[in-house]
Order: structure tokens, then sequence, then C-alpha cells
């Protein structure tokens, strides 16, 4: 039995927003500005992504007329995840960072198309000019590494990678493992603006996302069950095995 002295934190009995699944005090949506976007966007979520309070996948769509949002680990095809047949997978891009780095490679240009070997691919304004659609993988380091593993579909599409002049602005409230590592939200912010020539896209969900930052900031010294709980390790059993 819990001991009834100690606060009793219950993240369920906060009631949430039924767009964009944040706790109500956290939800921005009132101040959402609608994008007209040309480049249709599918955003895949890891199952175990569920940081309601600082995740982005939502607020992301929620600013764009198409836009998706599927949570899972596969989808057959890219017409499957996306709900709509794709005839040409090749002009879509996916956002997979894995071990490849722009800062590693002769460019000075943001957003960067890649071969499968992590090298710059020829053409880079002919392929860039080309994406209809753009994937991007919601979840840590780790899990992002299996959405990519999980749905070989994806080496059907045309692989790009970002070299943000900046570190994501999370700072110290959820740490990247890479200075390159962005949200998803401003990652969606830097490729549709870069991709679509419109800077307008990176300013409006960058100013959303400070909002977001900003109220969360607010609420947490008054509600903890808002902040992000540690996730549990997994026990280690020390116990010698026998041996057979």
């Amino acid at each position: 039995m819990s001991d009834p002295t100690e606060p009793q934190h219950d993240t369920e009995a906060i009631a949430e927003c039924p767009h964009c699944q944040k706790p109500k005090p956290l939800c921005i949506c009132d101040s959402v500005t609608p994008i007209d976007n040309h480049i249709a966007l599918l955003i895949l979520q890891h199952p175990q992504e569920q940081d309601r309070a600082l995740g982005t996948a939502r607020l992301t769509a929620r600013h764009f007329d198409r836009a998706v949002v599927k949570v899972g680990l596969s989808w057959p095809s890219l017409s499957k995840a996306l709900g709509r047949p794709v005839s040409d997978p090749s002009r879509w891009a996916v956002l997979y960072l894995g071990s490849a780095k722009v800062a590693d490679l002769d460019t000075d240009r943001e957003v960067v198309a890649i071969d499968r070997k992590g090298a710059i691919a020829p053409d880079q304004r002919g392929i860039l000019a080309d994406v209809e659609g753009v994937v991007l993988l919601d979840g840590t380091w780790s899990q992002a590494k299996a959405l990519w593993w999980r749905n070989p579909w994806m080496l059907k599409c045309q692989r790009v990678i970002l070299g943000p002049k900046r570190p994501s602005r999370y700072g110290e409230l959820r740490r990247e493992p890479r200075r390159d590592g962005l949200s998803t939200i401003e990652a969606a912010a830097m490729l549709l603006a870069a991709l679509e020539k419109r800077p307008d896209i990176a300013e409006t969900l960058e100013a959303s996302f400070e909002r977001m930052l900003a109220r969360f900031r607010e609420v947490q010294g008054t509600n903890p069950d808002l902040a992000p709980r540690p996730k549990p390790r997994p026990k280690r059993d020390f116990r010698r095995r026998k041996r057979g």
C-alpha cells in the first residue's frame, strides 16, 4: 500500500487537449497559426515516445494543412503509413541522421541529401526541388534508429540530414546526444522552410516552440505532475548463473 502521507501524483487525472494531447495547462493550440504547406508531412512516432510535456510531434502536425501523425513501429509501405497511395516514394524525403553529420561533409548547406553510403548525393538542388513529401521520425535517438531499421521501404525514399547553425531550443530541459539533434518541431521548421523556400514556416513553428517551452517553465514549478519522469532502469540480476 502507498503511504498516505506522501503526495500522490496521477498524470492521468490531468485533462489533456484532444488535438495536441498535451495536459491542458501546457496546451498552446489556441495560438497555433495554420500553414498551407505544399510539401506533405508524415510524422512516425515511436510508441514509447510518450513525453506529453515536452514532445512536439502533434503540435507540429497541428500547424500544417497536410500532415499525418502515426504511432507504431513498422508499416509495410509508405502508402500504408500515410493512409493514401504514393506513386513514387523516391520523391519523399526521410530525415534520419544516424551516424551521418553535415559537419563531416564538404558543404555549407543546412539541408543535405545523402546517398546510402552517407556521401553527398549529386545534384542537390534538383533532388531537393523534386521532394513532394517529408517523413520525420519522432522519438529518442535509439527509437528513431529502430523506426529506420524496421521500415525498409524508407530506403526507397531520399534520405536527408540537417546541419543546424544552433543547438536545439530544448536546452537543459531535454538534452540531445548530438549538437545537430533537434526536436521534431524544429526539424520540421528547418526542413520544410528550406524545401518550400518559405522562411515564414520556420518563424511560425519556432515561435510556437518557444511558447510551449515558456508555458512549461511557467507551470512546472507549481505542478510536478507535468514534469517528465525519468524512465526506471531495468533491474540487473547479479546472481551467478548455474553452469550446465
